[in-house]
């Protein structure tokens, strides 16, 4: 792993020196650049310092991206992953050295990328070992309710990530099913509803839930209604349509969270794909009541296939639309795990390019699926193998590093929980780039350079510029 300095200890370092100004810091400072790039040993290492000098109108057909720290928009609530069961029980198996190796990859802001956001499951998802719940069957009134499942491995790196950040971090709990009784298919797995009779039992079991992880030391920030409910799965599912979900928000698990003074939680609701967002935005937050309850929606990324467009004029349209509600990527990986893809440069081009196109449209935070497999892309108990950003090998313990950490690493390191998305604008087809103001006075711009070539082009803000050479299917982090 490569240390480097935070922006803050950056700011101030440059502060100290002189080298920025704190009256106009976005064009004072001398700029720092780390770049990760293809075909290079380069992973978010620090290259040279490019100079600002006055320019006061670009050329014609001159490559360009501009920023106007002047023109601020959502504010960042953070990027992170998902710890699951798979996760957890991987780790586990790993010697001490390495689980602390990946520790401080995730979750150290100085060693690592400084993950800021935290989600995991309501009992048990698909990356499980096998389907449970926290209550047994037909227990309505949850007399039995234990969250001892999740006391062995899971809750157990919850608290590590928390101590190795050194700091409160917002978890987030995300259901993917009812208990199976409480299911009109009675099963938890390939689809079905949640019957009316057992809307409020239901709701009380998130209450217990939060109750029991926070007992345990982990303070629940928010909470998803259901995880992908329009989806029916071969793994632990449950269907709501848009009334039903909102319905449930409205007249059950708000107004008893609320009433178990939980009500500072924050509800997502939607939590699935770009392509039908804005209509569960729609009958959601068109109904005052129901609204009042919802902090934000979630999205995923699943509705991309190759080739495929990736829909953020929809996460447009909401916000337009809707410009109070938050909107948060709350799960994303690559299916079809195979271990010769481990090295392939497209696994984390694909998730800038979702970094870049969910901030632009105005996301809040990006959280990343399993933080950790193992070296079958599991364990998982149907068979739904996909990549993480490190696999471990639980029988060497050998820790591999996919493309895809050190893509997360540009934004999640260098973009500080409170920053605020500036304007920022490029013109040619395969530069993109997003920039953000931290709350420290630091100015941080993320820039892919997604085609196969060299690619030169100049930072304009302010009435000054920079010239920089992208290295061919690269992503660079500047701070100025």
């Amino acid at each position: 792993m490569i240390t480097i300095l935070s922006p803050r200890q950056l700011f101030l370092l440059l502060l100290t020196c002189g080298m920025i100004s704190t009256g106009d810091p976005c064009v004072a400072a001398q700029p720092k650049a780390y770049v990760t790039a293809a075909r290079t040993e380069l992973r978010i290492q620090e290259t040279n310092s490019p100079t600002w000098v006055a320019y006061a109108q670009p050329r014609e057909n001159q490559a360009c991206v501009f920023l106007d720290p002047d023109k601020t928009f959502q504010t960042i609530l953070g990027f992170g992953g998902a710890i699951t069961d798979a996760a957890a029980e991987t780790f586990s198996k790993l010697p001490p050295e390495k689980q602390k190796e990946i520790l401080r990859a995730y979750f150290s802001p100085q060693d690592g990328i400084a993950y800021s956001l935290i989600r995991t499951t309501i009992h048990s998802c698909d990356f499980s070992s096998g389907s449970y719940t926290y209550v047994s069957d037909g227990d309505t009134t949850l007399a039995s309710f234990s969250i001892a499942p999740d006391l062995k491995f899971r809750i157990p790196l919850i608290r590590l990530a928390l101590e190795t950040a050194g700091k409160p971090l917002p978890v987030y709990l995300s259901p993917w099913s009812p208990p199976a009784w409480m299911k009109d298919s009675k099963k938890m797995l390939q689809g079905g509803k949640l019957l009316p009779e057992f809307y409020e039992t239901w709701a009380r079991y998130f209450v217990r839930t939060i109750e029991e992880y926070e007992k345990a030391g982990i303070p629940i920030w928010g909470l998803s209604a259901q995880n992908e409910p329009m989806a029916v799965q071969r793994w632990e599912s449950c269907l709501y349509t848009a009334e039903e979900e909102r319905d449930f928000i409205k007249n059950h698990l708000g107004p008893t969270l609320k009433k178990s003074g939980l009500g500072e939680k924050k509800i997502i609701a939607w939590d699935h794909n770009r392509d039908l967002i804005y209509q569960r935005a729609s009958v959601l937050l068109s109904d005052p009541e129901a609204a009042s309850y919802v902090w934000g929606l979630g999205f995923h990324w699943y509705e991309t296939w190759t080739g495929s467009p990736m829909m953020f004029e929809n996460l447009s349209r909401v916000k337009e639309a809707f410009p109070s509600i938050n909107l948060l990527f709350t799960e994303g990986c690559v299916e079809g795990f195979d271990p010769k893809r481990i090295s392939d440069w497209s696994l984390g081009e694909r998730y800038g390019r979702s970094l870049m196109g969910d901030l632009n449209a105005g996301a809040v935070g990006w959280t990343d699926w399993n933080i950790l497999l193992d070296e079958t892309g599991g364990p998982n108990h149907v068979g739904n193998f996909c990549f993480a950003p490190i696999h471990a090998n639980t029988k060497t313990g050998e820790i591999q590093y996919t493309n895809s950490y050190y893509y997360l690493g540009h934004f999640s390191k260098f973009v500080l929980p409170g920053a605020k998305r500036i304007a920022t604008s490029v013109n040619r087809q395969d530069l993109l780039a997003s920039a953000f103001l931290n709350p420290d006075g630091s100015l941080v711009a993320v820039v892919m350079n997604t085609s196969d070539k060299p690619l030169d082009y100049t930072f304009w803000m302010k009435g000054k510029a920079t010239d920089i050479k992208a290295l061919p299917r690269s992503i660079s982090t500047f701070i100025f």
